[in-house]
Parts: C-alpha cells; structure tokens; sequence
C-alpha cells in the first residue's frame, strides 16, 4: 500500500546519524543519498523511508508516530539504545505493552527534529 515516507529535516547529517543507528538496529541501511536526501530500506535505490533535508521542517503533531517492525526483541532493545546514543530522546524504554497485547514489545523515540517513532516486536519472547 505504501511505497515510502519522506519526512523533512532541518540537519541531514544530524538525521542520518541518529537514523543510521535507529534503522540499523532493525536491519535497514542507506539505499541512496544525495545532497538534500537519504534513503533507507533493503534494497538499493529502493527506499522505504527518506529523510529531506528542508529549512522549515517541523515534525506532525500530537498523534502521529511512525512504527517500525522489529524481529526480535534485542533489535528493539538496540533501536533504543541507538536513538539515546545519536541525539534521540526517550520517549519510553524499551518493554511489553500489555495494553495493546500480550506480546507487544515496544519502544519510543524522538527524532531530533521531534518526529515521534517506535520499534516493536510482536513475537512471543
């Protein structure tokens, strides 16, 4: 259904770095770059997420997040641990969520730029 997201940046380089730890956890990497934008995914030329670069970026507010599958709980674990290290923000530790299932193994970020993402793991341990 979705063929990419794009969100803007007001740093690239600051984004990359904090991206390049966050999705490398899950197993993703570059598949592009230029100038004013990189690309994430599997594939290369084939990105899934892309970072602009854009003066005025400004992330959505109050209820938007973006959530990434995750397949094992270590990754989520290294998703966070990652978005700490590279200028993220907690935006809740890594851990089960009961609330949204028996098994939902979670955590939250903040972007630099205040875009709000999640790692999550469905499966049983």
């Amino acid at each position: 259904m979705i063929h990419h997201l794009s969100l803007g940046v007001r740093d690239l380089a600051a984004s990359a770095a904090f991206y390049d730890g966050v999705l490398g956890a899950l197993g993703f990497r570059r598949v592009f770059e230029d100038d004013d934008a990189i690309g994430y995914g599997t594939a290369d030329d084939e990105d899934i997420l892309c970072l602009k670069l854009r003066a005025d970026a400004a992330a959505p507010g109050p209820g938007f997040h973006l959530a990434f599958a995750a397949a094992e709980r270590a990754a989520v674990d290294a998703f966070h641990a990652a978005g700490l290290r590279t200028g993220g923000g907690d935006n809740g530790a890594a851990g089960l969520r009961a609330q949204y299932g028996p098994h939902y193994y979670a955590a939250f970020l903040v972007d630099p730029d205040g875009h709000r993402i999640e790692a999550v793991c469905k499966a049983p341990s």
